[in-house]
């Protein structure tokens, strides 16, 4: 199987899931949001394994298996994403100096913000962590679908 292929597959797909949902919800969710909850599900799952390796099979401190982890989940976020999810249109290194910007929004804003401050509040930071990571999906669903991945203006 090709690139092309697999990249062809993958939507189709996704559109298949979006064309069985209800209609009311087919207006809304595109087969990208799809493809982005299907990639970064994976990604997330691949996070969490690498950080038990990390951190219960290699011994490394819980601050150094969190960044490990949490960047490889990234960059395979981005790559993934890229070659299956969204068009490629700009040149890599734009695509990735965007998304350098939006995961590093994402870090201080939600992942320690959001997550520090409903702990903050009180609630459970496991719980908090969740609700974080509600508002990084749709945070970095909508940066890499309107930002990092969107479409070049029209040449003339």
């Amino acid at each position: 199987m090709t690139e092309s292929d697999a990249r062809t597959r993958f939507r189709a797909a996704c559109a298949a899931v979006v064309a069985v949902l209800p209609r009311g919800l087919r207006t809304v969710v595109a087969p990208s949001m799809v493809g982005f909850a299907v990639v970064n599900g994976f990604t997330f799952a691949v996070d969490l394994l690498l950080l038990s390796l990390l951190i219960d099979g290699l011994g490394l401190p819980l601050w150094a298996g969190i960044t490990v982890a949490y960047g490889t989940a990234f960059a395979l976020s981005f790559v993934l994403n890229r070659w299956l999810n969204f068009e490629p249109e700009r040149p890599v290194g734009t695509q990735i100096g965007r998304y350098v910007v939006v995961v590093a929004l994402n870090y201080a804003a939600i992942v320690l913000g959001v997550t520090h401050g409903l702990a903050a509040a009180g609630i459970p930071y496991q719980l908090a962590r969740l609700v974080a990571g509600a508002c990084e999906a749709v945070f970095m669903y909508a940066a890499m679908r309107w930002f990092v991945f969107a479409r070049c203006a029209a040449r003339t």
